[in-house]
């Protein structure tokens, strides 16, 4: 796999952040959550496409019904982006879902009953 330039980077960087904000401000459909993060936007080197990653706070259900939402306004934050960023070309959005906070989370916990077991063990020594 190739490695990214810095201007992919760069790249990169700022069309999460603008994705970030459109669906933040100023998307409107009801069936996108509130608590909706992008976590990553990879553009591909030919900026073609870009591989969108959407972690929705909340149950399988409300997932589904945002990433639906998503892909329906498709049209709608890509001509927002193309308006906001000056590209010449502006990619085809594919929104996949990220579950690495939700991972994360699971492992703290998980961690953490680890740790309060080994410290109750040697509190009673």
């Amino acid at each position: 796999m190739k490695k990214n330039s810095i201007k992919n980077t760069r790249l990169n960087q700022e069309v999460q952040r603008e994705l970030s904000s459109i669906i933040r401000n100023d998307l409107k459909d009801p069936r996108v959550a509130m608590m909706t993060t992008v976590t990553d936007a990879i553009v591909a080197t030919d900026l073609k496409t870009c591989k969108v990653y959407i972690s929705v706070l909340g149950d399988e259900k409300m997932e589904k019904d945002t990433m639906a939402g998503l892909k329906s306004a498709e049209g709608f934050i890509r001509s927002t982006l193309a308006k906001n960023m000056n590209l010449r070309h502006t990619p085809q959005l594919i929104f996949l879902p990220d579950h690495s906070i939700e991972y994360g989370v699971k492992m703290t916990k998980m961690i953490e009953e680890v740790a309060g077991d080994d410290h109750s063990g040697l509190s009673d020594n």
